[in-house]
């Protein structure tokens, strides 16, 4: 049995997972899982096996819940070995197929330094960047109102504090996170910043430090690979268009709301 990736490119971790593996020539199999499942994402076909590309195929919404005791992605089936989380899934990757030392360094004070990133993210930008999305698409697709703008505008707030931070304190004037070449950093810092992009939040337009920062992340993981990882996210506004499952809004909608006061 070989490795299995099972993923929603809807998803930043499954996003930073999937670029990776490809990127590295990790052979895997795609396990498609639908996130909102097909009451949200509609009955569009879900992809399928494939490491080349996601096909169209059945959900493997039941098979994820089976390999991750979390019940969420990104999850890896590994042989009889599974494993949940982003970052430990990246660390497992790097570690069994012996990619490039620049992704998580041998040297200890690098690989430091990637660690200092990763913990730092979760709180900060992982913490605002997703925000963004909830309340432009998900929140007025369940709940069938629209989001006062000062909740985005204390939303965008927080972000910028967070990018300021990020520019700052751990890009500087690098080309790189750590340096000169591309690290897990950041790989996983880029897929979360793509995700207001992906709603009209274009935070890279008036930072032209952070859009060069960018460019060369693309660049380095190659870009037909970058936007085909984003295609989902960058088409994002499609959602509105797709009938919710009654039960599924009835059962989300209120707690949604909380979110609207």
């Amino acid at each position: 049995m070989g490795l299995e990736l099972y993923l929603d490119l809807l998803s930043q971790p499954c996003r930073a997972l999937y670029i990776f593996a490809r990127s590295n020539n990790i052979p895997f199999e795609f396990k498609h899982v639908e996130l909102f499942k097909d009451s949200v994402l509609g009955k569009k076909p879900a992809a399928g096996s494939g490491a080349e590309q996601p096909r169209a195929g059945t959900s493997n919404s039941e098979g994820a819940g089976k390999v991750s005791l979390l019940k969420k992605v990104p999850a890896l089936k590994d042989g009889d070995f599974t494993l949940a989380e982003c970052t430990a899934i990246l660390l497992y990757l790097s570690r069994k197929y012996n990619t490039p030392d620049h992704w998580y360094p041998s040297d200890i004070q690098k690989r430091a330094q990637v660690d200092e990133y990763l913990s730092w993210h979760h709180a900060n930008i992982r913490a605002n960047a997703p925000k963004t999305m909830w309340i432009k698409v998900l929140i007025p697709l369940f709940t069938g109102q629209p989001l006062p703008s000062e909740k985005l505008q204390e939303v965008m707030e927080g972000l910028s504090t967070s990018l300021k931070q990020f520019e700052e304190r751990f890009l500087q004037d690098k080309a790189f996170i750590i340096g000169s070449e591309i690290s897990l950093a950041d790989l996983v810092a880029i897929v979360e910043l793509m995700q207001p992009v992906g709603v009209g939040c274009d935070i890279f337009e008036d930072r032209p430090r952070l859009m060069e920062w960018r460019r060369r992340v693309e660049d380095a993981v190659g870009k037909e690979l970058f936007f085909q990882a984003h295609e989902m996210i960058l088409n994002i506004k499609e959602l509105s268009n797709i009938q919710i499952d009654p039960q599924l809004k009835e059962h989300l909608a209120p707690m949604l709301m909380k979110m609207l006061k």
